[in-house]
């Protein structure tokens, strides 16, 4: 007969891992908290509460198991009709010890569920939930199809945060990346150690700001502001993404968040309102044809490509196609330079209600939108020849 070796077992491994992590649990409160299982290494008071309380759960409930199943087995061994064992005549509890023996686990499981695991629930519930005290900065979050606008109130630097991942790497027609649908071209960026109040709400369906490492996961809701707060505690990038099924691209909103010390935080911001009153200042520019071209065809295929495709044939009918379209190859504005109702610039600016058609007025500079628009009716087979001038936009305003 062979002799297996039992660290060839499948099995073996996984019990060996949950027994030192049982081990591990129970020799420390420190071990406790750093064994994380599968959880990615929290960074933030959140997130250690949340992995802290899910090891003590764990605990209790593994215990549970392993008592009632053990005493479960010990009776279908012992009391087994082989054995001589007889079944009992009563059909429920009579005597004063048959009730404490019914009492006394009812009596457990209040304290366990109310004492052992609600204390500890409750009061990380109230932290969860205690965005104002102390926070030393708002950041406001917007959820739209598909991506992530932000805002820091004090400093008044705002921008689109969107998807990077090649579409070929998407469509399988080159490798993944080492950050597969986890990477943007815009990163949140805050200082490490200060407490950022998180103000959410969405501008079309339902989102979830989601980051693992720091425990939070809230949804932001249309015509709602909800909150959540964060303080990180130790520098570095942190991913995450949408975690509700938001419409087509749901898996395409990916989050990254980058900490750093504040002097560089402080520096970040800097740039990025020279940044900003850049793009201002392209308003009053005077763009040549090819200048609007260039920077349309970059940002449609940032902002618009995902639904109308990357050729301009849309997904009919819930997103049509722009090529040949009669609203794209339409008059650009009235004769005396006003605005036509649903037109091609309407349509851009203010979108359409009760479509996935958002308004872009209130996230592209006057340049973005002009590019697009421009870049719109002189590609995917469109042919008018005419544009129009950041200038124009900013006056339709």
């Amino acid at each position: 007969m062979t002799t297996l070796n039992p660290r060839s077992r499948p099995g073996f491994h996984l019990l060996s891992r949950l027994f030192t992590g049982f081990s591990l649990a129970l020799g420390s409160g420190t071990a406790l908290a750093d064994y994380t299982w599968n959880f990615p290494k929290p960074v933030t008071p959140i997130g250690r509460d949340t992995l802290s309380m899910h090891n003590q759960f764990m605990i209790i409930i593994t215990v549970l198991f392993v008592v009632v199943f053990a005493i479960m087995i010990y009776s279908m061994l012992k009391h087994r009709k082989s054995t001589g064992a007889e079944p009992a005549r009563f059909s429920g509890p009579t005597g004063a010890l048959q009730w404490f023996w019914v009492m006394v686990p009812f009596a457990m499981l209040l304290f366990i569920d109310f004492v052992l695991m609600g204390i500890p629930a409750f009061h990380a519930v109230i932290e969860m939930e205690d965005t104002r005290t102390k926070a030393d900065m708002v950041l406001k979050v917007t959820g739209m199809q598909w991506k992530w606008q932000y805002e820091y109130p004090a400093s008044g630097v705002k921008f689109i945060s969107t998807l990077t991942t090649p579409r070929d790497q998407i469509e399988g027609k080159e490798p993944k990346g080492e950050n597969y649908l986890l990477e943007v071209d815009n990163e949140v960026v805050l200082p490490v150690g200060k407490k950022v109040r998180i103000l959410l709400t969405s501008t079309d369906v339902i989102h979830t700001w989601w980051v693992p490492q720091f425990g939070v996961k809230r949804d932001a809701i249309p015509g709602f502001l909800r909150e959540t707060w964060v303080r990180i505690e130790e520098p570095g990038t942190y991913r995450g993404q949408c975690a509700e099924l938001c419409g087509k691209d749901h898996g395409f909103m990916p989050v990254v968040v980058r900490a750093v010390p504040e002097p560089e935080y402080l520096a970040w911001v800097d740039k990025k309102k020279a940044e900003m009153a850049a793009a201002a200042a392209g308003s009053d520019k005077t763009w040549t044809k090819d200048e609007l071209m260039a920077a349309g065809k970059a940002a449609y295929e940032k902002n618009c490509a995902a639904c109308h495709q990357p050729e301009g044939q849309g997904v009919p009918p819930v997103f049509p196609a722009l090529a040949g379209s009669k609203i794209v190859t339409g008059p650009l504005l009235s004769p005396e330079g006003k605005l036509i109702p649903d037109s091609h610039v309407d349509r851009v600016m203010n979108g359409k209600a009760g479509t996935a058609m958002q308004a872009f007025k209130t996230t592209l500079s006057d340049a973005d939108i002009a590019a697009i628009i421009t870049y719109e009716r002189n590609a995917f087979g469109n042919t008018k020849g005419d544009m129009i001038q950041p200038a124009q936009i900013k006056a339709l305003r």
